[in-house]
């Protein structure tokens, strides 16, 4: 069964959006997928219209929509382009290894890579009741407390995940990880010169509506989804020594992971 479209004005008994919402949808999956490629213009606002059967009006909030998310440019009475900065992909795993002698925290030296200037921002170090999920990840009593290290890591200058990483208090107590300072070479590197080196790490991945911390933290356009990763790091004997709640932009990053038969 085809659904007819619904024309400007006419309400969507399956999709409660308005209408630009929804064209804004569409053409954001052509330029998430590489149908719309970098530096390619949007279709003219005729096109858009014709195929949207939308108004003049319409079509530019659309295309305000997808400015604000910094998926395209262009001014007034100008062609749109595509942003050549698309979704960028992340590999958790290149993260979780301690880095090298010397070297700073291996998400900034993989983030590097794909050009650009890396930095984190610790906000906090507090002693603080987790959330149920990380009580839980953690093997904590209900009510229990945990060492909260709450940071913010930005690329460019624009802030593009926002951390809650979370120590079992008997780990953290007496270390590095209670000062309000960066680590150097990360927790990951800590941990290891502390006994307590990672065998194994275990990713929990759903996208959310944000929380209006992660909605101000990363200074969202809009009600776009934020991709929530709950990363819980296990030590010697499977002993949970880490768990980390992550928020990145959904609309601007992607996860990779890679998998070997067994």
């Amino acid at each position: 069964m085809i659904v007819p479209r619904p024309t400007d004005g006419e309400e969507n008994a399956y999709d409660r959006r308005s209408l630009h919402e929804r064209i804004a949808a569409d053409l954001r999956d052509e330029i998430l997928t590489g149908d719309l490629a970098p530096g390619a213009r949007l279709p003219s606002t005729v096109r858009l219209k014709e195929r949207f059967d939308a108004s003049n009006a319409t079509i530019q909030k659309a295309v305000r929509l997808l400015k604000d998310e910094r998926l395209v440019v262009g001014r007034a009475g100008a062609a749109v382009t595509v942003r050549e900065h698309r979704q960028r992909t992340v590999r958790p795993a290149a993260h979780i290894a301690p880095a090298g002698a010397g070297e700073p925290y291996r998400w900034l030296t993989e983030t590097t890579k794909q050009g650009g200037e890396a930095r984190t921002e610790l906000l906090s170090v507090a002693e603080t009741v987790p959330p149920a999920d990380v009580v839980a990840a953690l093997g904590l009593p209900v009510g229990g407390a945990a060492l909260l290290r709450h940071q913010v890591l930005t690329f460019d200058g624009e802030p593009v995940e926002l951390v809650h990483s979370y120590y079992p208090l008997d780990i953290a107590r007496g270390t590095a990880l209670m000062e309000h300072r960066r680590i150097k070479g990360g927790t990951p590197t800590l941990l290891t010169a502390l006994g307590h080196p990672a065998r194994i790490s275990v990713d929990h991945v759903s996208a959310r509506v944000p929380t209006q911390e992660q909605y101000e933290a990363l200074r969202l356009p809009g009600d776009l989804p934020v991709l929530r990763t709950l990363r819980v790091v296990y030590g010697d004997d499977e002993r949970p020594i880490e768990a980390t709640v992550m928020a990145k932009a959904g609309h601007l990053y992607e996860l990779r992971y890679e998998f070997t038969p067994e």
